[in-house]
């Protein structure tokens, strides 16, 4: 996202869009990619509220948050453009309040991966989650990337 300080994400996040929906798709190779031609489309507040349940020194991935939706609806599966980008709505509306913080940082992108799109980007999400008490691994040398370290021992269930 571009121009974060002129955007009003709480409006955002409160915006539902219509939302949740499921829609039947279509596309042979989205419906084999995904398993089933159920998607399910949860507004960015739903995400908010999943993010909100994670304590600290635990974590939880958007694609657990997706999978989470998806049984919840019935759905097959949850749209995972949207969720990327709904969760990088609730961190940022959760950064422009003065209180009643949503805690985004513990939210990791695949296989533990920090997200680079949370406000402050990198930096600020590392140095969050290490005074949790997690450890961040950097990887790769040309395009370095940074995961929290054993991330799938310290994982939050959703029931």
């Amino acid at each position: 996202m571009a121009n974060e300080d002129k955007k009003d994400f709480n409006a955002m996040l409160n915006d539902s869009k219509n939302m949740p929906e499921i829609k039947m798709i279509t596309d042979e190779k989205s419906i084999k990619k995904y398993g089933g031609n159920r998607m399910y489309l949860a507004p960015p507040r739903e995400y908010d509220r999943v993010m909100r349940l994670v304590p600290p020194g635990k974590l939880i991935t958007v694609g657990t948050i997706r999978e989470y939706f998806a049984k919840e609806s019935g759905a097959d599966f949850t749209e995972p453009i949207t969720a990327g980008i709904f969760v990088s709505i609730a961190a940022w509306a959760s950064f422009q309040r003065e209180d009643d913080k949503t805690p985004y940082w513990r939210t990791l992108k695949a296989n533990g991966e920090l997200n680079e799109k949370y406000p402050g980007g990198i930096e600020a999400q590392k140095e969050m989650l290490e005074k949790e008490g997690h450890t961040i691994i950097q990887k790769g040398r040309t395009n370095i990337r940074y995961y929290v370290k054993e991330y799938e021992k310290v994982l939050f269930a959703l029931s």
